[in-house]
């Protein structure tokens, strides 16, 4: 089988195969042929080809935050990497191993006004582990073993200890398209040992020593990658009458004893209480909390200890009152951390579910009595999500709506709280069902969806891909959050105050559509909407702007009796 004759490419490809990498985003380019000739004839990695760069590199997030493998994403010279870098910020926050490849002019013709180029090596150095810069083209006897070298080293980075994206920037010279055999040599595959997943016996007597020293253990999970093992722990640890274990909605851990809806239970403490739900040792796992409130508590009333667990050199101190990070493999650290402590006189873990009935009650009764809007509409939506499916959140107001309500039919919940933004959020779904076996839900804010209403001209959406669009005016959560919801310019420079037509994306797209206007028809337009099958299906819900946040605001400020 012929390939490009440019070696580098060729060397690239292979060793991705090797290192685990199933597939590939491309987009069209010239200078990138070389590349896109060594991906599409290679049987090892599937490829999909999608024309927006934005797109391509949320959709290969998608990709890997679902299948939890790395995706590689390629693209021509000039600004199409630059286009790539939201995701690539998004993966770097996320942990998400993204591999980027862009082709490039020679090193000779940059800053020398020749067409789409600019200076592409180290233009997303803040946002990946590391960066190459390599040439296609190997004269000398030791570029190949060069070019293997820095290949294997990039892969070896990206996955290792923290995960994360790497940028390969690789330099062409024309002739582009010019055609060789197959070689038949195998590259060379360096692997590595990874390091000890938990701190050794001396430090671990010492952090149980710490841990039984505490009469109020606060376990915290931000969002997290599923993990089985990591579920048992804390599970273990929950059953301690001095533990509480608060999880976010997209922390992806479930279980008897866990508190899933942190903002739902704080925000019935009243603050006469505060400092018997402050916990003297504080363990902190994940990535960024979506929770302001828990935050602002933590703050506000800082532990004694504070440990925070995450593999890496970077020190995560979010409370202002980290007293140790431990670099160690999560779910293994908390494993032998629960079979190696024991229960104490405690009633720190009763206070909290006595809270959390409460706020239950509280919650569905304030529920019952409002009218039509956001919050009526998700106490119906999600429990009407069908066992078993992925659930995606976009940014604003959706994720926090999330928060207040238990989801735990769906299989897992994600969103891209890395950095927060709401430009990606359709594409990372889209790209989440395209390797994802059962139904994908995404439900979004019509802001959110107008950004990204790019990433339905994918070829790849999936029958399998439903989305729920908020259509309530653009801008929600402006109308909401403290900064923005007294100033004047906020129905001017905030909220766009647009009537986005979804059923007019969803014709132009080839969606099937569905409208929901109010609590009366929820249940049938569910039901026909999940059961769709040949086709993408999309749901706008449409609810009142103001009464909205009014509603939400009413909901924080419920009887704490």
């Amino acid at each position: 089988m012929k390939t490009t004759d440019k070696q580098g490419c060729n060397i690239l490809v292979a060793l991705l195969a090797e290192h685990g990498v199933k597939r590939v985003v491309l987009s069209p380019g010239s200078r990138n042929a070389p590349l896109l000739m060594a991906f599409s004839r290679t049987p090892d990695i599937q490829d999909y080809v999608v024309v927006d760069e934005r797109t391509a590199a949320f959709m290969a997030l998608g990709m890997s935050q679902r299948s939890g493998e790395p995706v590689a994403l390629v693209c021509t010279s000039g600004t199409a990497l630059l286009n790539y870098a939201p995701a690539v910020a998004e993966a770097y926050y996320q942990h998400i191993p993204l591999i980027v490849i862009s082709a490039d002019r020679p090193m000779e013709w940059i800053d020398q006004d020749d067409s789409q180029t600019l200076r592409q090596y180290g233009a997303l150095s803040h946002f990946v582990k590391r960066s190459y810069n390599l040439r296609a083209e190997l004269s000398l006897p030791m570029d190949g073993w060069y070019f293997n070298r820095c290949i294997n080293d990039a892969l070896l980075t990206s996955l290792s200890g923290e995960k994360g994206p790497v940028h390969i920037n690789i330099a062409v010279s024309e002739p582009l398209t010019q055609e060789m055999d197959m070689p038949s040599v195998r590259e060379r595959f360096v692997t590595r040992m990874p390091s000890s997943s938990i701190p050794d016996e001396h430090s671990m007597k010492l952090l149980c020593d710490e841990f039984m020293s505490a009469r109020k253990v606060l376990v915290l999970v931000a969002f997290s990658q599923p993990d089985e093992q990591l579920s048992q722990a804390l599970l273990r640890l929950a059953e301690l009458p001095q533990v509480v274990v608060l999880t976010e909605s997209i922390a992806n851990v479930r279980g008897k004893n866990l508190i899933p809806t942190i903002d739902r239970v704080y925000s019935v403490i009243d603050k006469a209480e505060w400092e018997d739900y402050a916990p003297d040792l504080l363990i902190t796992l994940g990535g960024s909390l979506v929770s302001r409130m828990i935050k602002a508590f933590l703050r506000q009333h800082k532990p004694k200890l504070h440990w925070c667990i995450s593999q890496g050199d970077h020190v995560i101190d979010t409370m202002q009152s980290l007293t140790c990070h431990i670099d160690s493999q999560a779910a293994s650290f908390l494993e032998v951390l629960s079979r190696s402590v024991f229960p104490i006189e405690s009633d720190y873990s009763m206070l909290w579910h006595r809270k959390e009935v409460i706020a239950t009650r509280l919650h569905d009764d304030y529920i019952a009595h409002v009218e039509w809007c956001d919050l009526k509409a998700f106490s119906l939506i999600l429990p009407a999500i069908p066992p078993g499916t992925a659930l995606q959140l976009s940014n604003g107001t959706t994720v926090r709506y999330a928060q207040l309500f238990k989801c735990e039919q769906v299989l897992r919940s994600d969103c891209n709280r890395g950095v927060s933004g709401i430009d990606g959020s359709t594409s990372t779904a889209a790209g989440a069902a395209c390797v994802g076996e059962g139904m994908t839900v995404l439900i979004t804010g019509d802001m959110s969806f107008s950004y990204d209403v790019n990433g339905l001209s994918s070829t790849y959406l999936s029958p399998r891909f439903k989305i729920i669009v908020m259509c309530n005016g653009g801008g929600g959560i402006f109308r909401f959050i403290k900064p923005t919801s007294d100033l004047p310019e906020l129905e001017t420079c905030f909220e766009i105050h647009r009537d986005i037509s979804v059923e007019k994306y969803a014709d132009l797209f080839g969606l099937c559509y569905f409208e929901l206007n109010d609590e009366k028809s929820a249940a049938e337009v569910l039901s026909l909407f999940f059961a769709e099958k040949d086709r993408p299906a999309i749901l706008a819900v449409h609810t009142p702007n103001v009464y909205n946040a009014e509603v939400l605001r009413g909901y924080f400020r419920r009887s704490r009796q």
